[in-house]
């Protein structure tokens, strides 16, 4: 039995993933922080994140970045990932997004297998991307960072240029990102995520919850992985939200940056939610600005998430999803807080689903075991 899901369908704009988040510019948040990074305190606002969209794009186009090429991302999360991705596909590129904790090796096979002409990352990581780089056949000067490193061009050096940014000439078919995805066995693999996937998903999940201009969330789970890319960043982006980033997680400074910026929305994974159930040192830090706690990238078991929810006082969430669905398919209702955490909430709207028995393809009922199918605009047109 296909079921479908409960809520009306919205309507998928035929835009690329620049035009739906930039074109419509940003009124009366033009000035307020986009994104804020968590460790410095540094900020770009919404209108200065634009300028840098532009500018970077002007500047890669300049370096011969065409139609379709490949970008690889190799670093932690930060407002400069934010606008290098941004400018990565305003120039009309790809952007690859590469594990933090990836050796050389990983990391050059995801370059091959992308077919990067390009590796952005930075400093501390320059050890691992250069060796990679070489390993992938990539020139050295297809090397590129976000801050100053000595004998590389770097973003400041990108954003120093005076050009015109190229035409937009991707479309909502075209591809926008390659996101790597574990799988369950072996090496990484690609997933191919276009426009049309990432600005219908963004719209797919608007309608469970209530993220607006007022929101402030927390991005600690990286944006290479595509929870964090889709669901902090570029929805961040689309509800002209503030966004605070963390490279990397860590409770003390999580406990920090939560209470010093007054985040009222955090996306996390199960772990972290044990940490905010049982370590001692939640109680040292004013967590009281804490509205909605949302958990994904694996299953939360409800008692846990009760937890949370008590000793912060605030909603807990989850839902599912995976990489080809970009990702959300299922979610929790921010506006039924009360239903069982057992479960991962709804199908959201334009999506279909039903279980299938994957060795002879029939349909299984209800109490029955299963293979979840999904379709919908979302769900990544190469699977």
């Amino acid at each position: 039995m296909t079921i479908h899901s409960p809520y009306p369908a919205v309507e998928i704009p035929e835009v690329s993933l620049p035009e739906f988040l930039f074109g419509a510019g940003f009124g009366d948040r033009a000035d307020a922080e986009a994104f804020i990074d968590g460790a410095t305190g540094s900020s770009v606002t919404f209108d200065e994140l634009d300028g840098m969209v532009l500018r970077i794009a002007a500047a890669l186009h300049e370096r011969g970045l065409r139609k379709g090429d490949v970008v690889a991302l190799f670093a932690p999360n930060s407002p400069a990932w934010v606008a290098m991705f941004q400018g990565i596909l305003r120039a009309n590129g790809v952007v690859t997004s590469a594990n933090s904790l990836y050796s050389p090796a990983e990391l050059a096979h995801q370059l091959a297998d992308s077919g990067a002409t390009m590796l952005v990352t930075v400093s501390p990581f320059l050890d691992r991307a250069t060796a990679a780089a070489a390993q992938a056949g990539l020139p050295d000067d297809a090397v590129v960072t976000l801050d100053r490193a000595d004998g590389r061009t770097s973003l400041v050096d990108l954003l120093a240029g005076t050009a015109d940014p190229p035409d937009l000439r991707v479309g909502p078919a075209d591809t926008a990102v390659l996101p790597y995805s574990s799988g369950t066995t072996g090496l990484a693999k690609g997933v191919v995520l276009t426009h049309r996937n990432l600005v219908a998903n963004l719209l797919q999940f608007t309608p469970l919850g209530t993220t607006d201009e007022t929101t402030r969330i927390l991005a600690v789970l990286p944006f290479f992985h595509i929870y964090g890319m889709t669901v902090m960043m570029n929805h961040g982006l689309h509800r002209r939200a503030t966004v605070v980033t963390m490279p990397r997680f860590e409770m003390t400074e999580f406990l920090r940056v939560v209470a010093r910026y007054r985040l009222n929305r955090l996306y996390i994974a199960p772990p972290i939610a044990v940490g905010l159930a049982k370590h001692p040192l939640v109680d040292e830090h004013d967590l009281s600005c804490v509205d909605v706690i949302f958990s994904g990238a694996a299953p939360l078991d409800a008692e846990l998430g009760h937890a949370v929810a008590r000793r912060l006082g605030c909603v807990v969430l989850q839902g599912y999803g995976m990489t080809e669905l970009s990702p959300v398919s299922h979610s929790m209702d921010e506006r039924r807080p009360d239903d069982d955490l057992n479960g991962v909430g709804y199908a959201i709207p334009n999506v279909e689903s039903k279980l299938v028995d994957p060795e002879t393809g029939r349909e299984v009922g209800p109490g029955e075991r299963g293979e979840l199918w999904v379709r919908g605009p979302n769900v990544s047109p190469a699977t």
